[in-house]
């Protein structure tokens, strides 16, 4: 009897550790990375760089899959259906995770179908007025619309998007009145900044810092909490609205259910990834800061404070994304 019983020990033992048998061997495959949005834009270029780099230190290949559709839902998606075993992961963003929940009812839950992995850069903005804009300071530019209210405007990509939503907490936080221009995206809106049409936006540092350097706009300040060491120039929003804050984050998710063993090695393959001084330098051609390695735990706490803050400001605003 007490033979049985070491022999029905022993095999349940055995059973138990394929699995981490089999996962202690991982990867031992290319790793396809979900992109969900168009390729050769800077989330894209983004997930190709880091993904260069985690296979140096993972050993294998990260084959990019763009899958752009429904704001990222279509990538996002198809990730959170994927197999848990760590060859399928999401390169998330603030649309996908944190904005696009509160408009609409996705086919998926953004925190229960998927597991965090790592945050891995930040991408911030400026606020862009007109060069014969009366204001020189955001302080200076807050006077002037309360001086006169519904009189400005503001532009954006559209309605629903980061840089609307970024403009609308700025009103909330600024206590001011200012109408809503949509485009189709800023690149359409820069000539009407430009031209004195709209008296402001928000718009992302790379394409909106070259009408700055060049003099054809003004940049009152960046939307991070401290200035950005892309544009160490300006001052920070926060400098005059404490708290302020609007960025855009990329990070890596995996479908929900995968396992801690693999979660850990990807999460140290990207922070290794980020310490790198070509990857910092790659990333910041992009606009965009590479982020203080951290654990997936603060990547999912951060991204829970980022999608209340952004759901607050809709139901508050009255802000739809039609």
């Amino acid at each position: 009897m007490q033979n049985r019983r070491f022999l029905l020990a022993a095999a349940l033992a055995a059973f138990a550790a394929v699995p981490a048998i089999a996962q202690s061997n991982y990867p031992n495959k290319p790793i396809r990375l979900i992109v969900p949005f168009p390729a050769a834009g800077a989330t894209d270029l983004l997930s190709r760089t880091l993904g260069q780099k985690m296979s140096e230190k993972l050993g294998t290949v990260f084959v990019i899959d763009n899958k752009p559709g429904a704001g990222g839902a279509i990538g996002s998606g198809q990730a959170a259906n994927a197999a848990p075993d760590g060859y399928t992961i999401l390169l998330a963003t603030t649309s996908t995770h944190s904005i696009g929940p509160a408009f609409t009812k996705l086919p998926y839950d953004t925190v229960r179908d998927f597991t965090p992995i790592a945050h891995v850069g930040d991408a911030t903005s400026i606020m862009l007025v007109p060069v014969n804009s009366p204001a020189k300071t955001v302080r200076e530019w807050i006077d002037y619309a309360k001086k006169n209210p519904d009189k400005l405007n503001y532009a954006s990509s559209g309605s629903g998007t980061i840089v609307q939503l970024t403009a609308e907490l700025f009103k909330s936080e600024a206590g001011v009145s200012v109408a809503h221009i949509p485009y189709k995206g800023t690149a359409l809106a820069i000539p009407d900044l430009i031209s004195d049409k709209v008296d402001v936006m928000f718009d992302s540092l790379p394409t909106g810092m070259p009408h700055v350097r060049n003099g054809r706009l003004r940049a009152l300040g960046v939307t991070s909490l401290k200035p950005s060491p892309l544009a160490p120039e300006l001052p920070a929003i926060a400098d005059t609205l404490p708290g302020f804050e609007s960025n855009t984050w990329f990070g890596f998710y995996g479908p929900k259910g995968l396992p801690a063993d693999i979660v850990a090695k990807l999460n140290k393959a990207a922070n290794e990834a980020l310490a790198d001084p070509d990857v910092k330098a790659k990333l910041a051609r992009l606009g965009i800061e590479t982020a203080t390695p951290g654990t997936p735990d603060q990547f999912a706490k951060m991204v829970a404070v980022d999608a209340a803050k952004w759901k607050k400001i809709v139901v508050d605003r009255k802000i739809t994304s039609e």
